[in-house]
């Protein structure tokens, strides 16, 4: 499988290090036997992209979605290294992007607080071919991922600053300007999880701890005790958009979008009311997507966890724009709408919805919001913040996250 990063960044130079073997490309599959006629496809696991809650802002179309099934391929199509070139010259470069048969998914950057970022100024950080995931074709169908991928002329290229070198066995290996970065969870990815350590992966799928900053000539030190090897839970960092691989047996364990709209209707039907307003309170259907709270839109003081209607009193301008002095306890701080997470995969287990990240609001299960808050994630050349799973905004607060306080119905 090759991932393929925004289509509006030049041309790749320089470099070729690998070729494909007689079987091509290098996308979702190594070598083996092919599939029978017939024969019950087999699904090697999913990747979903951090920040989108279920769906792109635009849809799910083609090659560009939040989520993305890999299944095994009819034919098999494994690679093995090849002919080496150096190339001192830019290569002029016909390449179309998104457009080529070996492209299986195209990740754009993600802006935080959800969604792509758009816009003539905004430059993309993910690399061309971003990375490649090969799944072996029998049973326990391992997934490994590698850095780069191969272009429609069946060579990888690295760009003329990325870190490259020959290794002991005569091959080359670099690593892709921003990097490849992945993180695999202590614990797998369940209600026992905890974040992991950063790597980065390098074209010929080694293990390396993290350069002094995503883009420096200089790789960090071989971890010859990890592997390229991705687990229920891996994030994979590629500069600009981070993803979660789920195995099949992880998802297992995961809420349904049926269940997640079990938890929405039983919320509801305790009818949770304004302790100022007495109005009572809905969660709206995920049908509805993120439009303008309606009227019966739970808010949330994000410092305290009271549930509230919407109402205009309490501003504290002098202190921010958002700012606002909860009625019952007098904390002051943000006062945003309650939104469900809408992205089954992204959940730990099948919690109740009752904790809202801060400051965005979104609402989970309470293991899923205190992993996800105590998850570093890449960001630019050498920072790390957490960040809300389902639209990608920093956390902040003590906890990154609050337990939610309803008030029921005074019948």
């Amino acid at each position: 499988m090759v991932l393929e990063g925004n289509p509006e960044v030049g041309s790749p130079r320089t470099s070729d290090l690998q070729r494909p073997g007689n079987q091509g490309s290098c996308v979702l599959s190594s070598p083996g036997e092919d599939a029978q006629p017939g024969e019950e496809p087999i699904k090697y696991g999913e990747l979903i992209v951090l920040g989108y809650n279920g769906c792109l802002s635009s849809g799910d179309k083609g090659r560009r979605r939040s989520r993305l099934a890999l299944s095994r391929r009819p034919h098999a199509n494994g690679v093995k290294p090849d002919v080496m070139h150096h190339i001192s010259t830019p290569l002029v470069s016909k390449i179309g992007r998104s457009t080529e048969n070996m492209i299986d998914f195209v990740v754009t950057d993600t802006s935080p607080g959800g969604g792509a970022a758009e816009g003539p100024s905004a430059q993309s950080t993910i690399s061309r071919y971003a990375c490649r995931i090969l799944c072996d074709r029998r049973p326990p169908y391992t997934a490994r991922i590698y850095a780069a991928g191969f272009d429609a002329s069946s060579n990888i290229f690295l760009g003329e600053r990325a870190a490259k070198w020959r290794t002991p066995d005569g091959l080359m290996d670099g690593l892709t300007t921003n990097g490849v970065l992945v993180m695999h969870p202590a614990g797998g990815f369940s209600e026992d999880s905890a974040p992991g350590v950063w790597r980065e992966i390098s074209v010929c799928g080694n293990v390396y701890t993290l350069r002094d900053s995503r883009s420096a000539q200089q790789r960090g030190k071989l971890v010859e005790s990890e592997s390229n090897v991705l687990q229920d839970g891996s994030l994979i960092d590629l500069c600009g958009a981070t993803l979660l691989w789920r195995t099949p047996a992880g998802l297992l364990r995961a809420p349904t979008l049926k269940q997640l709209e079990a938890q929405r209707q039983e919320a509801n039907a305790a009818r949770p009311q304004c302790p100022v307003g007495l109005s009572t309170l809905a969660f709206p259907s995920p049908a509805r997507g993120r439009t303008a709270p309606d009227k019966q839109q739970p808010w949330v003081y994000v410092r305290c966890g009271h549930v509230h209607g919407y109402h205009g009193w309490g501003c504290r301008r002098e202190r921010g724009p958002q700012e606002r002095e909860c009625p019952l306890c007098r904390l002051v701080g943000p006062y945003v709408p309650l939104w469900l997470g809408q992205e089954a995969g992204l959940c730990l287990d099948p919690g109740p919805p009752s904790h809202a990240f801060a400051p965005c609001g979104h609402v989970c299960s309470e293991k899923t919001a205190r992993y996800w808050a105590q998850t570093p994630l890449p960001h630019g050349t050498h920072a790390f913040h957490a960040a809300c799973p389902f639209c990608g905004a920093w956390l902040t607060g003590e906890h990154g996250c609050v337990r939610l306080i309803f008030q029921g119905p005074l019948d």
